[in-house]
């Protein structure tokens, strides 16, 4: 069976479709390009993608519409860029060193019977660099102090967050545009105590120019300012005649004092006395020495002192007491022993006692249950009868 005849082409259409063959021809060269991003002073490829390329002109411009290259020929004088390829499949322009001034759309252009051109746009940003942490003011223990974060370029902007000892603080962020990039700045205000010295508190950056899980992050130690403390720390307890005593004085405060005063009371130190810092030297001690000994030390912020009394004794009752000592403890121990044994006899025995009585309380009670009492007559008859429970 022959398929039926074609119907006949109507003359009046066949312009038409001699039109939509012609556009359809026109359309199948084309360029496509692809936007790029680039970190500043990196390197950047610029592709324009050739479809059905027959040979035609193709025009690579900058954003400033500025010729780069015609047909594979350098047309600007600008060493940065290159031509990586150009093929009937692609134009590749390489980028180096990129700068901000860089950034925008770039043309690909292709002349045949049309013109067609498409916009790559370059895309440069401005990783941060380590943040700069700083205090506004010095810390006073009691007080506030003022932290501040400052990031001087980022494009686009950063992110900044506080942490110390792994638990994020609530800072107040800032910035500012400064042409393409942006100064950013965030404040942490901190109540601070003599125990917070030396903590380390972190400001902590990220961006999307850093990779991922990177950031970018500034330490501050804490330096807390408080008064000082004192402490005499003697060489030895007990001081006869004729030792030497060497007297510490232990200082402790921020900013730390520098000079530390001696004193006796409402005397003068002993002549043969050495005062060297925080060190007081007595040496060949007698009764005279005697006496309530003082250092005081200060700073900005106040001042401390200690005291100490010293007592000279003589040889022999120094020597007595010492031997003493001893005894007294090893007497004190034996009566506690002593007490502590008679309260477990004690104990003892009233258990004991208590636990007999239960028991014979017990059998008589069972005897009587059962009837077992039994009838005991004693001396002659006539006499009165008494009755015995066993």
């Amino acid at each position: 069976m022959q398929p039926p005849p074609r119907p006949p082409l109507c003359p009046a259409l066949l312009p038409g479709l001699i039109l939509l063959w012609a556009a359809g021809q026109g359309r199948a060269q084309e360029v496509q390009a692809e936007n790029v991003t680039v970190l500043e002073g990196g390197t950047a490829e610029i592709t324009c993608h050739l479809h059905q390329y027959d040979g035609s002109i193709v025009v690579i411009q900058n954003p400033a519409r500025q010729t780069l290259f015609f047909n594979g020929t350098r047309a600007l004088k600008d060493e940065r860029f290159q031509l990586a390829e150009f093929s009937r499949r692609r134009l590749r322009l390489r980028l180096s060193r990129a700068r901000l001034e860089d950034e925008g759309g770039y043309f690909c252009q292709l002349y045949a019977d049309d013109t067609h051109h498409q916009i790559a746009t370059l895309t440069v940003l401005v990783p941060p660099e380590d943040p700069v942490v700083e205090a506004v003011e010095a810390a006073v223990e009691g007080g506030e102090v003022e932290l501040s974060c400052l990031v001087p370029r980022a494009r686009p902007p950063a992110t900044l967050r506080w942490y110390r000892d792994r638990r994020e603080l609530q800072g107040s962020p800032s910035r500012e545009q400064q042409g393409k990039v942006f100064r950013q700045r965030s404040l942490l205000r901190l109540r601070v105590e003599r125990r917070d010295h030396g903590a380390v508190v972190t400001c902590e950056v990220t961006h999307p120019a850093l990779g991922r899980g990177q950031r970018r992050q500034g330490h501050y130690t804490l330096d807390v300012q408080y008064a000082p403390t004192a402490r005499i720390h003697p060489s030895q307890s007990v001081l006869r005649e004729g030792d030497t005593l060497v007297m510490t004085c232990a200082v402790n405060g921020n900013p730390r004092p520098t000079e530390i005063a001696w004193s006796r009371g409402n005397e003068s130190l002993p002549a043969r006395a050495r005062a060297e810092g925080e060190v007081l030297t007595l040496p060949a001690l007698g009764p005279q020495d005697n006496g309530t000994y003082s250092c005081q030390a200060g700073n900005p912020h106040g001042r401390a002192a200690d005291h100490y009394v010293l007592v000279v004794y003589d040889p022999g009752a120094v020597v007595a007491a010492q031997r003493s000592v001893p005894y007294a403890i090893v007497g004190g121990i034996l009566a506690l022993l002593v007490f502590l044994l008679i309260c477990l006899l004690a104990t003892m025995v009233w258990c004991s006692i208590r636990q007999k009585g239960s028991y014979l309380t017990h059998e008589a009670s069972g005897l009587e249950e059962h009837g077992e009492a039994r009838e005991a007559f004693r001396g002659e008859p006539g006499k009165r009868k008494e009755e015995f429970f066993i």
